[in-house]
């Protein structure tokens, strides 16, 4: 029987020799240069975007969203940049081209539908707790929030007898997917999905939250609390059950949390839970997925 870091080579081998894996959508690539670009403007930014009015509604619809807490109807993408800025744009760019990247991925053992849901759920309350604890990075826990579980839908399209293997197991023994990914895999779905962040290049940032969105106090020092804010989202996702998605529903809360976060204790996390509750089930019934 193989071991553990030998089936994780081969999983790893098999990702790196496959020649069809999702490559970063042209706008995002675009957009990256524009910001890059010391001279840009806002209207510079609203041309480029406008050229894809699908782009454009998703935008629309994330800022007007219950979760982002923007009091005035957001209705042009003008405004849009204005108020969310540069920055914030870029990571809805990010998040909408991997949405797209893995749009296609489908097949009766994996509910796209529910997954995306859980994705764009786990952004909107990720960006929302970093807002309510006063973070500066609450754009990226964005992004970072809805790119957490993209190695469940890489493991399902291209190592799909493994993830076969792990559907079967959890449903015969009623556990979570996700207990046996190292068992059949060698790596876990935060390893496979950052292994894809850091083949776009995007910023390490994300890559750390990703591949310790369950084990936060594993990241590094300077992402530490990006990543607790992301592992909290899940947890209370998880916790709540809103959205009904399964891999990974037995999740256990990092107790680090409290420190890294200046929580005061399980009551005040009682508390949040409660009073963000509503606020994901609204979210839940206004998504575009």
């Amino acid at each position: 029987m193989k071991d553990t870091e030998t089936k994780r080579q081969e999983v790893f081998e098999t990702l790196e020799n496959i020649n069809n894996l999702p490559s970063a959508p042209v706008i995002l690539a675009q957009v990256t240069r524009l910001l890059d670009k010391e001279d840009t403007n806002a209207t510079d930014l609203s041309n480029l975007i406008s050229k894809d009015q699908g782009l454009v509604t998703k935008i629309l619809v994330i800022a007007n969203s219950p979760l982002f807490g923007i009091p005035r109807r957001v209705s042009t993408i003008d405004f849009a940049i204005v108020i969310l800025g540069f920055n914030q744009i870029k990571n809805i760019v990010i998040s909408l081209a991997m949405m797209e990247a893995f749009k296609s991925i489908k097949g009766k053992e994996f509910d796209q539908k529910k997954f995306w849901q859980h994705s764009m759920l786990a952004a909107y309350l990720s960006k929302k707790i970093a807002d309510d604890l006063g973070y500066y990075f609450s754009g990226d826990a964005f992004t970072a929030g809805l790119l957490h579980d993209l190695g469940i839908p890489l493991i399902f399209k291209f190592l799909n007898d493994r993830y076969i293997e792990i559907y079967n197991k959890s449903k015969e023994t009623g556990s979570c997917f996700a207990k046996y990914e190292t068992e059949i895999l060698g790596a876990t779905h935060a390893d496979i999905g950052r292994f894809l962040i850091d083949k776009w290049g995007l910023p390490e940032s994300l890559a750390e939250v990703t591949a310790f969105h369950h084990t936060p106090a594993k990241c590094r020092d300077d992402f530490k609390e990006i990543t607790f804010v992301v592992h909290l989202a899940d947890y209370i996702l998880n916790f709540t059950d809103i959205g009904g998605f399964d891999w990974d529903q037995s999740l256990e809360l990092d107790e680090g949390v409290y420190d890294a976060l200046k929580l005061s204790g399980s009551e005040y996390l009682d508390g949040l839970i409660e009073q963000y509750k509503p606020l994901i089930e609204e979210q839940l019934n206004s998504t575009f997925i």
